[in-house]
């Protein structure tokens, strides 16, 4: 596997990765984080990848068949619904393996080259948010990936109940 720079032209593979991501998270009962529907087929959804895309570092892991596993986001912006830290970061704005390859060390790949990048960037911290609903599952991986939980938050959603979610952050 190597990691490699994307960019705008990335976007549709990202797209797949999360909808095979929303596939197996369904296939789980486990809608609360992302819902039941493909990211590809909800337009905003979809803007908000292209958008990222196309305004951030995208990185991906290539498999040795030139097969995009895995992305992440990279930005030292952070998304509306987090305070910023009182430093400057870099934020893992997404990040998505491809399910079928669970457990081969992808996503870890993926956070120490986003490690990397802050270093490169004179950066000391690294954030990302995620899921926190359920069972937590999500922010154990990430702690697993040597994350700390940092504080929660919840977003509104429109018609439903409250998306609850979780910063982390890695010292660099």
């Amino acid at each position: 596997m190597e990691i490699i720079t994307g960019g705008a032209e990335s976007a549709d593979e990202i797209l797949a990765l999360l909808d095979g991501a929303v596939a197996w998270l369904v296939s789980l009962g486990r809608t609360g984080q992302w819902g039941d529907q493909p990211w590809s087929g909800r337009p905003a959804a979809a803007e908000r990848i292209r958008e990222y895309a196309r305004d951030h570092l995208v990185r991906l892991a290539v498999d040795d068949r030139g097969r995009t596993v895995g992305a992440c986001v990279l930005a030292e912006e952070v998304p509306r619904y987090v305070t910023p830290a009182a430093e400057r970061e870099l934020y893992l704005r997404n990040l998505v393996t491809d399910r079928a390859r669970k457990g081969s060390g992808i996503g870890a790949a993926l956070v120490t080259d986003a490690v990397e990048e802050a270093r490169r960037r004179g950066i000391a911290l690294l954030r990302v948010d995620c899921y926190a609903g359920g069972d937590r599952r999500l922010v154990d991986q990430y702690v697993r990936l040597g994350f700390t939980p940092a504080e929660g938050f919840e977003v509104e959603m429109p018609g439903g109940e409250p998306w609850p979610g979780q910063v982390l952050e890695l010292r660099v």
